[in-house]
């Protein structure tokens, strides 16, 4: 051949409307724009049809060599108008134009814009270590019905019972919102960074398997759900109505569910029987893949943009501003985890549960310190935010 080709391929006797083409474009796919295919036929059709084909698909028909075997080879130079080689789909910054192309893939120009918003790395997560929470979280799946004791639950005292319908309660409540609340930067998220949005698939999945846990512990022994309150109410739709995906990373995973860390553990500690302890430590174990990823976004965040800590204490001080005039705990779950941790309402056990409450507070403050000063806070940010945190934990 006197054509230097980059790829060369047989079409046999196949004419273009007769299956040439399955052979033909993905060899042009293959080479760079201006990049030269050979193909050999045997087709005397493909002499007429393969340059108005070119001119039609903007490819440049090169021409043809005769064959002593009666063949022909057609050289086709690409254009530039097919599918790039190289893909942003994974670049700092990707395009809206991508549609749900995962990354990595080659992707036809002209497509519609879509109405993603989270387009830049910076703003979900570190894809490698994401990748990594995700996988663990599908490893860590575990089955409500089959996995806990549900057999082996004997009534308690009417105390004991009653604290613990509340404390489901308070806890099904919140973990609603924990399922609400990544829902809506889900759609926002560009597939190029699917990682994150699988992983926020993971983290509701579990959240739905602890709302119908939390529930059906509530009512298992013929008990019943407990009070909402307006202080829950309102701390809750304060996170619902957060628009930046990092705000609420913050506020959700590594203060509000950091903080129920401190309260699974204190009710695994005190739990009244072995369904409520296993369920406090398998929720917990889910609960701490959740904050490991808030904790690890924030930290990013906050070495990527000087400005963030500030824009964050800000955040609190709004979400603190609507909840002005609330003095502590929501009533209903602080005398809930008093008899808890009291195991019934004799003045004695009540006076140690009070206690044990007590001292719950002062591990959630120290927690929340921890967690901040992981995710980059100085010291002084760290106990200024956790100050401000909600009385309602979440």
């Amino acid at each position: 051949m006197s054509r230097t080709a980059a790829v060369a391929v047989d079409g046999g006797d196949l004419t273009l409307g007769g299956g040439l083409l399955a052979i033909l474009r993905p060899a042009l796919e293959l080479v760079a724009p201006d990049g030269v295919v050979a193909l050999r036929s045997s087709s005397a059709s493909v002499r007429h049809d393969l340059p108005s084909w070119c001119r039609l698909e903007r490819h440049d028909y090169l021409g043809c060599e005769a064959q002593a075997d009666g063949s022909d080879v057609h050289f086709i130079g690409r254009g530039s108008f097919g599918v790039p080689h190289d893909s942003d789909g994974a670049a700092d910054e990707a395009d809206p134009h991508s549609g749900f192309a995962p990354a990595g893939a080659r992707i036809e120009r002209g497509g519609p814009r879509y109405p993603f918003t989270l387009n830049r790395r910076q703003a979900v997560s570190p894809a490698q270590a994401t990748r990594q929470l995700y996988d663990q979280a599908i490893a860590a799946q575990w089955d409500a019905g089959r996995d806990l004791p549900w057999d082996r639950v004997q009534p308690l005292s009417p105390p004991v019972e009653r604290a613990i319908g509340q404390v489901m309660t308070f806890l099904a409540e919140n973990e609603l919102s924990a399922l609400y609340v990544p829902s809506k930067f889900v759609a926002r998220m560009h597939p190029a960074y699917a990682e994150t949005a699988m992983f926020l698939a993971t983290q509701m999945m579990d959240e739905s398997r602890h709302i119908d846990v939390f529930l059906r512990r509530a009512r298992v022994a013929g008990g019943r759900l407990g009070v909402s309150s307006v202080t829950t109410s309102r701390s809750l739709l304060s996170l619902l109505e957060l628009e930046d995906f990092t705000e609420a990373a913050f506020l959700l995973s590594v203060l509000g569910e950091g903080t129920f860390l401190d309260l699974l553990r204190y009710l695994e500690r005190y739990a009244p029987d072995e369904l409520t302890t296993e369920i406090a430590r398998r929720t917990r174990a889910d609960e701490s893949r959740h904050v490991h990823f808030g904790v690890m976004h924030i930290r990013d965040a906050l070495e990527r943009d000087a400005t963030l800590a500030r824009r964050l204490e800000e955040t609190v001080r709004r979400r603190a501003a609507t909840l002005y005039g609330v003095g502590g705990v929501p009533a209903p779950i602080q005398d809930a985890l008093t008899i808890v941790a009291a195991g019934s309402d004799a003045p004695a056990a009540v006076a140690r549960g009070h206690e044990a409450f007590r001292e719950l507070l002062s591990e959630m403050h120290e927690g929340r310190l921890k967690r901040l000063a992981k995710a980059g806070f100085t010291s002084e940010q760290a106990t200024l935010l956790s100050e401000l945190h909600t009385p309602n934990f979440m």
